[in-house]
């Protein structure tokens, strides 16, 4: 029985194949049957995301990324797999270490083209008015919250009283937690105490007792909950986060108005890529193995517990958008006077449909 593709199918096939097909091919190869896409011979299964953007000239771009977190795998897997180069693209990667605020400064003023950064940084920055675009959800997963082997805070409801590390205050795992806490009925600004410390001395400060618990993204994370025989509380991938997205594709905004061919063609690259790390997990943790310090396969398990086959875009990135924005008012990190659907009108854009 032959079921339509979906164009999240179509995709994926792209990133298994690596082709380009006009999008009036892609119905007759993009599925057969209910085969999974790993399961087909890829000799018939070449497509892509609507109808490929390919520019008739290579253009140069300026791409920044975390090279510390797993949860970019994505730009690497672009550069060394070709996706960036099928589009025409010869995209430069920038690490960039600086706080958001700077980041989205550098992308505005065209110091850099794009950057990929997680939603829950980005989005109270992206309040103020930076010329920042969000045209894609990247991935979920990946924020995770611990507490000591043995412990007796299992659930996010035990938290009330207690002090949980973070790296900063701004960082987004705080903010997700925050928005649980809330959830839970614990007022994040009084109930719970934050405190800082440097990420790799977070296991070392819950050993002491100077925390009962402390969120971290992977690799991090999963390495010391792995090592420590650590309890994790709770994570961004369950319940009504479970498809959420956490990291995003962030486009300078004169370059979504003056060469929107350009940012279209940077965001399919990217999301093929997307879409090759969720198809080829193991392959993509050799890709982002010289820049972590972990061994392949506990990378591997890192990338099989994301989602980097969600990749919301158009009216599902605004809900999600919109989404956090009402969270993040109920937890004081917007304004109260923010209107949130226009807001997420305003930061985000559809540059595939």
């Amino acid at each position: 029985m032959y079921r339509r593709p979906t164009r999240r199918h179509l995709l994926r096939a792209a990133a298994v194949t690596g082709t380009l097909l006009p999008a009036g091919v892609l119905a007759q190869r993009a599925f057969i049957g209910h085969r999974p896409l790993d399961q087909i011979d890829p000799a018939i299964c070449r497509a892509s995301f609507g109808a490929p953007v390919v520019l008739p000239e290579k253009r140069t771009l300026k791409l920044t990324w975390n090279a510390n977190a797993i949860c970019t795998v994505g730009v690497p897997v672009a550069k060394e797999k070709g996706f960036f180069a099928r589009h025409n693209l010869d995209v430069e990667l920038i690490n960039f270490a600086g706080s958001t605020d700077q980041l989205l400064e550098a992308i505005t003023t065209a110091k850099a083209d794009a950057g990929i950064g997680m939603a829950l940084r980005w989005l109270k920055p992206l309040e103020s008015g930076f010329d920042v675009k969000i045209a894609a959800g990247i991935h979920g997963g990946c924020m995770r919250l611990f507490s000591a082997p043995g412990s007796d805070i299992t659930r996010i409801a035990d938290l009330k009283g207690k002090a949980i590390g973070v790296t900063d205050l701004a960082a987004p795992d705080r903010n997700f937690f925050s928005i649980m806490l809330h959830r839970a009925g614990i007022d994040p600004g009084k109930e719970v105490e934050w405190r800082v410390f440097p990420g790799d001395i977070l296991p070392i400060a819950l050993k002491k007792g100077e925390i009962q618990a402390f969120c971290q993204g992977d690799p991090l994370g999963w390495m010391a909950k792995q090592r420590d025989n650590l309890i994790e509380v709770a994570n961004n991938l369950s319940g009504d986060y479970a498809h959420r997205t956490c990291c995003v594709l962030g486009i300078r905004g004169s370059l979504v108005r003056e060469e929107k061919q350009v940012a279209a063609a940077l965001t399919q690259a990217l999301l093929e890529g997307q879409e090759w790390v969720a198809v080829n997990p193991d392959g993509a943790a050799q890709v982002f193995a010289p820049y972590a310090k972990a061994p392949v396969d506990q990378l591997a398990a890192m990338l099989k517990s994301h989602t980097h086959h969600d990749n919301p875009l158009a009216a599902d990135l605004r809900s999600q958008i919109i989404a956090y924005g009402e969270e993040l008012k109920q937890i004081s990190v917007f304004k109260q006077s923010t209107d949130i659907n226009k807001y997420a009108t305003r930061v985000t854009v559809d540059l595939l449909s």
